[in-house]
């Protein structure tokens, strides 16, 4: 046995060898990046500390604080240099749910799924009131109600049904979907066309909307029940409210689940009596308005190349609903856990590596775009800072907890070649697949803004857009740890060979100022 095994070793070594040795860089090290990350991997007590231990983590919260505080310690305690929370600049208040309950008591007792909307106030104590059907198409509609909304509960009219159907929450890629994607085309560049319909109409809406908070708000009502996107409890959170200092008061509001929702409704249609209680209560922080990213480096120590960078990173803040696991704890552990792993494996980089933990990502990707304005240029004018010129790539990682599939290469085809080399070793593991396509909406699009290539990775759908992605479900017991130890060992190998080949990362052409409008 002992023969058979010692053998089987041996095989497995010089195996793993042949392979890395198609990689740039030095096989040997390569294999303890990977044994590291597979086999002594500490991703998932990360992603606990992130999500369990700190709770939601919304923008400007004092959850999202907690979790940038252990991150910047623990970075610390792993030898990590010039770890802290840096400032990027004024994002707005700070808010956090305390107490939620609510039940319908009148014809029957329930209590009901429902989500207070953020930055919404609370009931300032235990309320009960009627249920009251709304239906405002115009601002005309507001002398229907006035004076009669007092201490009530107000619902608002819809037609929706809840979706149904027969596909799985969950699903992996299949081999046509990354065949499509390996080999798409590089789309031009949209046109700019003339005023979109669709965006006058949401405008409308919005404007309609905002003009009825200021009413509710004035009528006094007890709380507002807004119909939740979602199924099967499953609430899909947004915010009520804007985030800014000088915002004005709105009425409390809850996102109620589907089923909870439209059985209120038809109770009121119907003619029957609903009766509430609800006992809400939302923190608002506004000692220190300013929004803060976490930072640490592995320092190169390459005379000519220590200056230039390798990044990656990933946004630390969430949704309220949840403890933010796929959205993003997993993208955050897993860029902690690649750091981790370059620094157990005793890697002396040639460039500096540097982790980035964004904040207010869910707003507007405030915290990348504010880093790349204060440190690299400004997408708006193209003027450039000496720094921007000294970034390899950006390497990002935000579409939950599937495990990478490849990558998508932002239109810069002459990374493809790189990335394909670099992805040799890990086809064992699912990922080999290299897209011309971009992904939008995260934190890589801040850096692409200003010409310096920023990456996201194609990862396994899972029920990120199904089930957890800013609702309730997102919770750490839908974080998958094979895939999460799988993700971490391809990043930190990707930052291995972006650190040590003697070129950095191909550029394009830089973008056109994109103007102040």
């Amino acid at each position: 046995m002992k023969r058979k095994l010692l053998f089987s070793c041996l095989c497995i070594a010089a195996f793993a060898g042949s392979v890395f040795a198609q990689s740039e860089g030095d096989p040997a090290m390569l294999q303890k990046i990977r044994d590291e990350g597979m086999n002594h991997s500490q991703v998932m007590q990360t992603a606990f500390y992130l999500t369990d231990v700190a709770g939601p983590r919304l923008a400007g919260s004092p959850g999202l604080k907690r979790a940038q505080d252990w991150a910047v310690n623990q970075l610390k305690s792993w030898g990590m240099a010039n770890a802290q929370r840096e400032a990027w600049g004024k994002f707005g208040k700070g808010w956090e749910v305390q107490k939620n309950y609510a039940a319908i008591t009148v014809p029957y007792y329930h209590a009901i799924v429902a989500i207070p909307k953020a930055w919404t106030p609370g009931t300032n104590g235990a309320i009960k009131g009627d249920v009251v059907l709304v239906k405002i198409d115009t601002t005309a509609d507001f002398d229907k109600y006035k004076g009669k909304l007092t201490g009530k509960i107000v619902i608002f009219d819809t037609d929706t049904k809840l979706a149904g159907g027969t596909k799985p929450d969950l699903t992996r890629y299949t081999d046509e979907e990354l065949d499509k994607m390996e080999n798409a085309t590089r789309q031009p560049a949209a046109q700019r066309r003339g005023p979109n319909p669709q965006f006058a109409r949401f405008a409308r809406l919005r404007a309609l909307r905002n003009a009825m908070n200021t009413f509710l708000k004035d009528e006094n009502v007890g709380l507002v029940l807004s119909l939740a996107r979602g199924t099967d409890a499953t609430v899909f959170t947004t915010n009520g409210a804007s985030y800014a200092d000088t915002a004005k008061a709105v009425a409390p509001e809850l996102e109620t689940s589907g089923e909870d929702y439209l059985r209120i409704l038809r109770l009121v249609k119907a003619g029957i009596k609903v009766e509430m209680e609800a006992d809400i209560k939302t923190e608002f922080y506004t000692d220190d308005l300013n929004g803060y990213d976490v930072v640490g480096e592995i320092p190169g120590t390459d005379k000519k190349l220590k200056d230039q960078l390798v990044i990656i990173g990933g946004h630390l803040d969430s949704w309220h609903a949840a403890t933010g696991a796929t959205d993003n704890g997993a993208g955050s552990a897993v860029m902690l856990e690649a750091m981790r792993i370059l620094k157990a494996t005793g890697f002396k980089p040639k460039r500096t590596l540097r982790i980035c933990l964004w904040s207010s990502e869910e707003q507007g990707l405030f915290g990348s775009r504010f880093y790349v304005l204060n440190h690299f240029g400004d997408p708006k004018t193209m003027q450039l800072k000496p720094e921007q010129a000294k970034v390899s790539a950006y390497y990002n990682l935000d579409n939950g907890t599937g495990k990478i599939r490849g990558i998508y290469l932002q239109g810069d085809s002459a990374a493809r070649p790189i990335f394909k080399q670099w992805f040799e070793p890990f086809k064992d593991l699912g990922a080999s697949t290299i897209t011309i396509s971009n992904t939008g909406g995260t934190d890589h699009l801040s850096f692409d803004a200003v010409g310096i290539p920023g990456f996201q990775f194609i990862q396994d759908p899972m029920d990120y857009g199904t089930r957890t992605h800013h609702s309730n479900q997102d919770t750490y017991d839908r974080l998958s740890e094979d895939d999460l130890k799988q993700a971490a060992t391809i990043i930190a190998t990707f930052v291995y060979n972006t650190s040590q080949r003697e070129e950095m990362i191909p550029r394009q052409e830089l973008p056109k100022a994109q103007g102040t409008n």
